[in-house]
C-alpha cells in the first residue's frame, strides 16, 4: 500500500476480526486488565474506569463479573469491555503502527486513511445473527449497562457504539458515535442534532413523512468506533475508511427490520426508528460529556423505538466512559486529539495553505484547541490557516481557537507554546483575531445557555479565537538583528552544544538515551 508522506513508521494494516479478536491481540500486548471481582454497574465500573485511565496510560478493562449479570440471570450478556483506544499506543496499533509510534505517526495515518476507500462487502450470516428478539420478548435491561457517572439522568448504553443511518436520497450509509440511554424496555432516548451527519439523514426521512430507520451497533474491530468518531466527509460512509483501516472490505449483513447494513460479526445490535413525532419523545440527560461537565438538560429528546436485538451467544457489552478533565483523559480525548488534528491537516492542504509542518490538538481539550505549526512565507498566512479551518465543515464542535506557530516551537510542547504566547503575540499588531457568532458546541458551558438550545438553533454558537504567534512579518528587518525582524534567540551554537554532548558523561551524568 501506499505510505504518508513523512511517516516514521512503516504501516501494516491489521485484521483483529471481531472485538474479540481485538481484546485477545490487547491481552498479548499486554494492554487488558481483566477483572473478575463482581462490580457494580452503578456507578463503581464507572469510577473503576475513570481512576484507570489517569492520563493516558492504562490499560483496556474487560468486567466479567457484573452484579446482577452473571450466569443465573436471564440476560443477553455478562460482561462490559472499556477502554479499547484510551491510549496512543492502542490506537497505533488499531492504525498498524508500532506500540510506541509518535503521536506524530498517528496524526499522518489518520490523514491517509481518511483519503482511502476500501468498500465493504456483504455477506449472508454472521455471528451476530445467532440471537434474533422481536416482540414483547425485547428488554433492553438485560444488557449491563453501566451508569458512569452519579449525576448521569440514566444508564447510558450509546457511548462506544456505532450508530448507523441511510440517506435516503443516495442509499449512503453514515456511521457515527451519538449518545442515547436506557427508557423503557424497547425504548431508547438519544440527543439528535440537526447540524450532525444523523440529523441531515433523519431531516430528509421526515421531509418524506417517514421515521428514520437506525441500528446501533455495540462491539466490533477499533476501527469501528475510531471512524465512528472521526469527522469523516460528508457522503462518504465510515465503512469504506474502516475497510482502509483494517485492509480489507468491512463484511457487512442486512438487518432484520430494516435495509440497513451492520458489521456481521458485532456483538450485538440494536433494531429501531426514530419519529419526527415530538408526542414520541422521553426524557433524556443529562450526561457527563465530553467537555468535562454535565451536558444537555433533562428534557424530551427523539427515541429509537426498538424493534428488533440481534447478539452473539455470550455477548460483550461495547462502552466508554466520557467526560475530560486535567489528568483525567479517556477514549475520546486520545482519539479526538489524533482525528481532529489529521483532518484539520487535510482541510488546510485542500485549502491551499502551504508551509504546514505538524498539526497538534492536545487530549485534555478533545480537538476544541487546535496547533498548528507552519514555516512561514508571507505574511497573513496564519490568518488563512484558520479562515480554511473555520470554514470547513469539519469545524462543527471543535477548533474554537487555533494557535499558529513558527516551526521553531514545539506544538506538542505546551511551555514553548506559552513561551511563543509570551513574545510572539501582541494584540495590538492583530495577532488575536475573534470571529464571533460562529456555529459551535451546543454542550459548551462557556456559551449562555440559551443560546444551547437544540430545537430551536440546531447548534451552538461560538466566538472563535485565533491567537497567531508567528513572528509578525510586517515588522521591517533590523540591521541591529542582522537583519531579521526579531533579535536572536538564546540558543547555544551547534559546536558549543556537540562539544558539552561529548563530554556529557565526563561530567559525572547519567548517559542520554
Amino acid at each position: 500500500m501506499d505510505q504518508p508522506e513523512g511517516l516514521s513508521n512503516r504501516l501494516q494494516p491489521r485484521q483483529f476480526g471481531d472485538l474479540r479478536g481485538w481484546i485477545e491481540a490487547l491481552d498479548i500486548a499486554g494492554e487488558l486488565q481483566r477483572i473478575g471481582a463482581k462490580v457494580d454497574w452503578d456507578c463503581e465500573l464507572g469510577t473503576i474506569a475513570r481512576k484507570t485511565f489517569g492520563t493516558g496510560h492504562g490499560p483496556a478493562l474487560l468486567f466479567d463479573n457484573i452484579d446482577g449479570y452473571g450466569p443465573d440471570d436471564d440476560v443477553w450478556s455478562r460482561a462490559v469491555f472499556t477502554g479499547g483506544l484510551s491510549n496512543y499506543s492502542r490506537v497505533a496499533m488499531t492504525l498498524g503502527l508500532p506500540q510506541d509510534a509518535p503521536v506524530r505517526d498517528l496524526v499522518l495515518a489518520t490523514r491517509h486513511y481518511l483519503q482511502q476507500r476500501v468498500p465493504p462487502t456483504e455477506v449472508r450470516t454472521g455471528k451476530v445473527k445467532e440471537n434474533i428478539v422481536t416482540g414483547d420478548d425485547i428488554d433492553i435491561y438485560k444488557v449491563p449497562v453501566p451508569r458512569w457517572h452519579r449525576e448521569d439522568g440514566g444508564r447510558y448504553i450509546n457511548t462506544y457504539s456505532a450508530t448507523v443511518t441511510m440517506d435516503p436520497d443516495t442509499g449512503v450509509h453514515n456511521v457515527g458515535i451519538y449518545r442515547g440511554m436506557l427508557g423503557q424496555k424497547d425504548t431508547l432516548p438519544v440527543l439528535l442534532w440537526r447540524a450532525q451527519n444523523w440529523g441531515v439523514h433523519f431531516q430528509k426521512w421526515a421531509d418524506r413523512g417517514m421515521k428514520m430507520p437506525v441500528a446501533h451497533v455495540y462491539g466490533w474491530e477499533p476501527a469501528m468506533p475510531y471512524c465512528a468518531s472521526a469527522p469523516v466527509p460528508t457522503g462518504v460512509s465510515e465503512y469504506d475508511v474502516m475497510g482502509a483501516i483494517r485492509g480489507a472490505p468491512v463484511p457487512l449483513i442486512k438487518c432484520e427490520t430494516s435495509d440497513l447494513m451492520v458489521p456481521a460479526d458485532a456483538e450485538m445490535v440494536i433494531e429501531g426508528f426514530i419519529d419526527p413525532d415530538p408526542a414520541t419523545f422521553e426524557q433524556e440527560g443529562p450526561f457527563g460529556e465530553y467537555t468535562g461537565y454535565f451536558g444537555g438538560d433533562q428534557g424530551p429528546k427523539h427515541v429509537t423505538k426498538v424493534t428488533c436485538v440481534t447478539y452473539r451467544d455470550g455477548s460483550i457489552h461495547r462502552g466508554t466512559l466520557e467526560g475530560t478533565l486535567p489528568k483525567m483523559l479517556n477514549e475520546n480525548s486520545i482519539t479526538s486529539s489524533i482525528q481532529r488534528a489529521g483532518v484539520a491537516w487535510n482541510v488546510l492542504e485542500r485549502a491551499g495553505v502551504p508551509g504546514i509542518t505538524d498539526v497538534h490538538c492536545a487530549p485534555a481539550n478533545n480537538g476544541t484547541t487546535l496547533m498548528i505549526q507552519m514555516r512561514q512565507t508571507y505574511r497573513g498566512q496564519a490568518k488563512q490557516a484558520a479562515a480554511a479551518i473555520w470554514g470547513s465543515n469539519a469545524s462543527h464542535l471543535r477548533y474554537k481557537h487555533i494557535w499558529v506557530v513558527d516551526e521553531d516551537i514545539d506544538i506538542h510542547d505546551y511551555g514553548a507554546l506559552d513561551w511563543a504566547f509570551a513574545y510572539r503575540v501582541n494584540a495590538a499588531e492583530d495577532d488575536i483575531v475573534f470571529f464571533p457568532g460562529s456555529w459551535g458546541s451546543l454542550l459548551d458551558p462557556s456559551t449562555r445557555l440559551e443560546d444551547r438550545d437544540p430545537m430551536l438553533y440546531g447548534t451552538g454558537k461560538w466566538c472563535r479565537v485565533l491567537i497567531d504567534a508567528t513572528v509578525n512579518l510586517d515588522f521591517e528587518p533590523e540591521e541591529a538583528y542582522g537583519g531579521e525582524r526579531y533579535p536572536p534567540m538564546v540558543t547555544p551554537h551547534d559546536e558549543d552544544m556537540d562539544l558539552v554532548n561529548s563530554r556529557w558523561e565526563e561530567y559525572g551524568f547519567e548517559p542520554e538515551e
